[in-house]
């Protein structure tokens, strides 16, 4: 079993927002066949199409467009991957990280549940900046600045757990 097949269908980080906002698309991504396998596009700012993410063809474990998806996920390899193939870390290490990234995205979402920022179809980088821009009610309770707090705490964690491990 090679790591992909140990590794993806255990973690899914680059698929549901952990790692990125959306998706860029490649020149030779049939625009056409990814919509209608179900994949939203829009223009961003430089006029690239992309998708956003989390995946709307990613169903928690495994991509459900994998055999026709865009050149930018064909391509990908997280830093845990690269490390499991070229043997620098073992299969099970890498499960161990993988599974410590995500309860740590899972508390960071958690939290932005409890700030009532239930949106789970945005990503999670923007569903932080929405609730941390959100001005602070001062009449309210401390418990809203304790809980921005915990969440700072929170994403930074998991922010230094994916540049370790999984960006590199």
């Amino acid at each position: 079993m090679n790591g992909v097949e140990q590794l993806c269908p255990n973690c899914g980080l680059c698929c549901d927002s952990t790692l990125f906002a959306d998706v860029e698309l490649r020149a030779g991504d049939n625009v056409q066949r990814l919509k209608k396998l179900g994949l939203t596009l829009a223009k961003k700012e430089q006029g690239k199409l992309a998708f956003a993410q989390p995946c709307a063809c990613f169903d928690g474990k495994l991509c459900g467009i994998y055999h026709d998806r865009p050149k930018r996920c064909r391509l990908f390899e997280c830093g845990l991957l690269k490390k499991v193939q070229a043997e620098e870390i073992t299969a099970d290490a890498a499960l161990k990280k993988i599974k410590t990234a995500k309860i740590q995205a899972e508390k960071v979402r958690a939290l932005l549940r409890t700030t009532g920022h239930r949106d789970e179809q945005m990503a999670l980088t923007h569903r932080y900046t929405a609730v941390m821009s959100a001005p602070i009610d001062l009449k309210a309770s401390e418990n809203d600045s304790e809980l921005r707090g915990e969440l700072m705490l929170a994403v930074s964690d998991l922010m230094q757990t994916l540049q370790r491990d999984f960006l590199r």
